[in-house]
């Protein structure tokens, strides 16, 4: 299946991703309170300082999301909310982007993504305690109340000669918004991206080069999160070796 993903700036489109946004973060996972959005959308302030990428599935419906945060002046949401083991002053401040609020609809996520982009059970829970929401879009799976080491022991191993072509295809719609905010930055000059992703996004995405290094401890951040930043450089260089097909595509109509 093919997934057109462009920037968005109508209102129109904006308020379906974050429609979009709440349904997942607020009714699916309960990391957000939807007595909190009233209103059934999802927004913050950092939104009117971000560029919107939007992923469409062939009946031209949104079906994925994520934004790129450019500096204002405001600092971005990972110096506000993690503890950074760098010293930020090193980055130029106009070459620096965050990358957030990756969301993708449900009926396009395979259960087993669920624990790359929104993180084993470990991840899911807020630092402390946790109790599963009972909205109506809430899990309900009694598999989720397993460790996720314990839940995946029996699995068969992957099968080792699975193709990058397979994966690639298996997760289109991630990547295809990730090659979307690489050609942005790469036609905004940015070097450098932020982030505050699960472990598992970020083991996900290592397998197509786009590597990203921790840079601070994990935190109670719609889940657990830990912070990363990644180096758009590196990476470049990482995927000419390792994926070269994949840079090609990417770089393709910058």
């Amino acid at each position: 299946m093919s997934f057109a993903v462009k920037i968005v700036s109508a209102e129109k489109e904006l308020t379906d991703i974050y429609r979009l946004r709440y349904k997942v973060y607020c009714l699916e996972w309960g990391f957000e309170k939807p007595e909190d959005h009233l209103s059934g959308i999802l927004t913050d302030s950092y939104d009117d300082k971000a560029i919107h990428f939007a992923a469409r599935d062939p009946a031209q419906k949104i079906v994925g999301g994520v934004r790129l945060i450019i500096d204002s002046g405001e600092g971005f949401p990972i110096e506000r909310y993690c503890e950074l083991d760098i010293n930020k002053d090193e980055l130029p401040r106009d070459a620096i982007a965050e990358i957030s609020r990756l969301v993708i609809h449900r009926d396009y996520r395979r259960r087993a993504e669920d624990k790359f982009i929104y993180g084993p059970d470990e991840e899911r829970r807020s630092i402390g305690s946790f109790t599963y929401p009972t909205y109506q879009y809430a899990p309900i799976n009694k598999s989720y109340s397993r460790r996720f080491e314990d839940r995946h022991k029996r699995q068969p191993a992957q099968r080792a000669s699975t193709s990058n072509n397979e994966r690639r295809v298996r997760h289109e719609l991630i990547i295809n918004l990730y090659k979307a905010i690489y050609q942005e930055s790469k036609r905004r000059n940015i070097n450098y991206w932020y982030a505050v992703m699960t472990k598992g996004i970020v083991l996900l995405l290592n397998k197509f080069g786009l590597k990203f290094e921790a840079i601070g401890d994990p935190v109670d951040y719609h889940g657990i999160r830990t912070p990363y930043l990644a180096d758009i450089k590196k990476i470049e260089m990482g995927m000419s070796e390792e994926y070269p097909e994949l840079l090609e595509e990417f770089i393709k109509g910058i």
